[in-house]
């Protein structure tokens, strides 16, 4: 049409239809520039939102994380402090073990002192016997040498009075034999001479002889003086006899014998002299030694009695503190042993959720590593928005710029700048964000309007057109009558001509303003193609970003259920601690009170046993009731410092297996009773040479006579007997008087629970 408009042109003095050409032309275009601007503002609001619900997403998932973060720390240090209390715990039950080792080493420190000191006593006990056998061989060696000694007097002795007679019966011979001797009375007189002097030393070895017979014959005396004389004289007589057969050579021999045996006699009493001096200085030493051996030795054996009771009492004392110390430590040792099990199960637990916990840290730790990384991405991806602003207020320059060029008309350039102010506020509002797509689609309508203003002005203008040119062919059919028909050509032609001319430069300029508005929206499209790219590009990272922070969410989530499994396991363990924690007091109390009501049982059964024994007993002397005890005087029972039960023991005991035979039948079975029977002796040391060594053996062996009698006599059963021996340990009376001690020597019965 409008081709045929044109083609009609020369033909029609109208220029309506090219003008209403380039208007349509003008307003599709503009249309087409607002629809671009419309979609661009959309897509950019939308990846706007989509960016803003992305980064709250974000910063609540980091929230999320951070609070996670906390709660595992707070977790953390919960199990630190958990782990520093065990392990003071258990440095505290390693100080209390190490302080029971220390008890042990020094106990058996003083138990090995005391076997030391037993040894060092036991060697000076044998080194005392050795002195003493020493003492007891010198004295054997010494009664030797004084036997010796009183021989070699005796024949001393002997050969003395066998010269003596030998003189005096050659003095007789020579009053009977005068004349013969006269010849020989030089040789006499030598003699007598000799003889007399032989006498005087004879005599006063005689004396000598005599003090030494003396003091010997208190020793050891072989033979009486008459029985030594009356030898004496039949060896002499017979001796002289043979010896007056030659007078001279007798009488030289005898001088020389006399010489001799007066030299032999002076060496005897020197060693008569010197053996006596020895044998009275070896008796006094003898003496001496045997007596200070005996206090020694009694004194020794005194102490050594009193240190070995005291040893013993000590040793007995320190054992039984040993074996009390070493059941307590034991018990203390099972007791840590078990507490060290258990802290060692606690801490391996808690070691365990140490480590769960370092893997979850390890795993937090991670994740906030990605995390960092995502924050960096969001950062990135706030430069790349921070980009996008800059680019949106240099579009929104451009824009700015693009407004203040010239338009080629009135209409356009206030349509063109109502649009790029709406625009620039619609790019405002949305990097503001917020939501102002109201105010554009009315000033989108206002702008509609304006263009349908535009559109009725340029109708009415159409019509005013049409009415002047309705006018002008009324004036042409007016002046057809006035003007030729040339004339009326020509000036068809010169006006037409004049608005060809008119709507030629119109025309030119209106193409001049759209090559314009085509350079601009040329512009407009490559800015928006780079915003297209970095928006792209945006989106990949963000999508990249969502992708990274979806995973970080399922590892969070991960983690988070694996803390949540933890927590859950670790109160399904409280709750089951707990219950058997719960049970175990349960089954105590019960215990409690099974016990409870077997102890009432088990008095009320003691009440009978014992009121059965007071009745059958009676105010017996030597037989009281103490408590939960019945107490046999040891003279009841016992002959003095013997363990055999005497006849009226036996009957004694005999009667109390009698009752407790008739009380037993009727204990229940779940009642575990025992007859615990206790010995007891006075503070009096026994002398050590009987069968026991002391009270503690003695009140052992009693209280042993007495359960073997219920045992092999009486029939009561042995488990339910039990034997022990407490020496002179536990008085019920301290006085040091014979009542006090007759008081303490007794044997205890007891009916107790094992």
């Amino acid at each position: 049409m409008a081709l045929s408009r044109r083609t009609g042109a020369r033909f029609q003095a109208s220029i309506w239809p090219g003008f209403v050409d380039a208007m349509t032309g003008l307003l599709l275009v503009l249309m087409f520039v607002l629809t671009i601007f419309m979609v661009v503002q959309a897509v950019l609001r939308d990846t706007i939102t989509g960016q803003e619900n992305e980064l709250n997403a974000l910063s609540s998932e980091i929230a999320e994380l951070a609070r996670a973060l906390g709660v595992e720390q707070q977790r953390t240090t919960s199990l630190t402090n958990q782990l520093g209390a065990l392990n003071a715990t258990l440095d505290d039950t390693q100080a209390r073990l190490t302080e029971q080792e220390a008890i042990i080493a020094s106990l058996s420190a003083t138990r090995n002192r005391q076997a030391a000191a037993l040894e060092s006593a036991d060697a000076r006990i044998a080194s005392f016997e050795e002195q003493v056998a020493g003492l007891l061989s010198e004295r054997d060696s010494a009664r030797d040498q004084v036997a010796d000694l009183t021989e070699t007097r005796d024949q001393l002795l002997s050969e003395q009075e066998a010269l003596n007679l030998a003189l005096a019966t050659a003095r007789s011979e020579i009053d009977a034999q005068a004349e013969e001797a006269r010849l020989a009375a030089a040789r006499r007189e030598a003699l007598e001479a000799l003889v007399a002097d032989l006498r005087a030393e004879n005599a006063e070895t005689t004396q000598q002889v005599g003090v030494l017979t003396a003091q010997v014959a208190d020793l050891e005396s072989a033979l009486s003086e008459e029985e030594a004389a009356k030898l004496a004289e039949a060896a002499a007589a017979e001796a002289l006899r043979k010896r007056l057969e030659n007078a001279d050579a007798e009488l030289t021999a005898m001088t020389m014998a006399l010489e001799e045996q007066r030299a032999r006699a002076e060496e005897t009493l020197t060693l008569l002299a010197a053996a006596r001096q020895a044998e009275e200085d070896l008796n006094a030493r003898l003496a001496a030694a045997l007596l200070e051996g005996r206090e020694r030795v009694d004194e020794l054996q005194s102490r050594l009695e009193a240190a070995l009771a005291q040893s013993e009492e000590r040793i007995a004392a320190l054992q039984a503190q040993l074996d009390t110390e070493v059941t307590q430590g034991n018990e203390t040792e099972a007791s840590l042993q078990a507490q060290l099990s258990e802290q060692s199960s606690r801490i391996a637990a808690l070691e365990q959720e140490l480590e769960a916990a370092r893997v979850d840290r390890t795993t937090l730790s991670t994740l906030e590593a990605r995390l960092s990384q995502a924050l960096i991405r969001v950062t990135e991806a706030n430069a790349l928005e921070a980009r996008l602003e800059d680019l949106r207020a240099e579009n929104a320059t451009l824009s700015l710029e693009l407004s203040g060029s010239e338009e080629a008309s009135a209409e356009l350039r206030a349509t063109v700048d109502a649009l790029r102010q709406a625009l620039a506020e619609a790019q405002a509002n949305a990097a503001a964000r917020t939501d102002n797509e109201q105010t554009l689609e009315q000033r989108l309508a206002a702008a509609l309007a304006q263009q349908t203003s535009t559109e009725a002005t340029l109708e009415e203008t159409r019509n005013q057109l049409a009415a002047a040119l309705a006018a002008q062919v009324a004036a042409e059919t007016a002046l057809e009558d006035r003007l030729s028909e040339s004339e009326q050509r020509q000036v068809l032609l010169e006006q037409a001509r004049d608005q060809l001319e008119a709507e030629s430069q119109r025309a030119t300029e209106a193409q001049r303003q759209t090559e314009l508005l085509n350079q601009q929206v040329g512009a407009l499209r490559r800015q928006l193609s780079s915003l297209q790219a970095l928006l792209d590009e945006a989106e990949a990272r963000d999508a990249e970003a969502q992708i990274q922070l979806e995973s970080l969410g399922s590892e969070l989530n991960t983690a988070l259920a694996r803390v949540a499994a933890e927590e859950r396991r670790r109160r399904q363990l409280e709750e089951a601690e707990r219950q058997r924690l719960e049970e175990e007091r349960q089954r105590l109390e019960e215990e409690k009170q099974r016990l409870a009501g077997q102890n009432q049982d088990l008095e009320r059964y003691r009440s009978e046993f014992f009121g059965r024994l007071r009745e059958v007993l009676g105010n017996r002397e030597g037989v009281r009731i103490e408590g939960d005890r019945f107490v046999f005087s040891s003279e009841v029972l016992f002959p003095p410092a013997e363990a055999g039960l005497s006849p009226e023991g036996r009957a004694q005991i005999a009667n109390v297996a009698a009752i407790l035979r008739d009380v037993a039948q009727d204990i229940p079975e779940g009642i575990n009773w025992i007859i615990r029977v206790d010995g007891h002796t006075d503070n009096l040391p026994l002398s050590g040479q009987g069968l026991y060594a002391d009270n503690w053996e003695l009140s052992q062996a009693r209280a042993l006579s007495v359960v073997r009698y219920m045992i092999e006599d009486l029939g009561i059963p042995p488990q339910r007997l039990s034997a022990n021996g407490f020496g002179e340990y536990q008085p019920v009376n301290t006085d040091d008087t014979p009542e006090a001690r007759a008081q303490n020597r007794r044997i205890e019965l007891k009916l107790t629970e094992q």
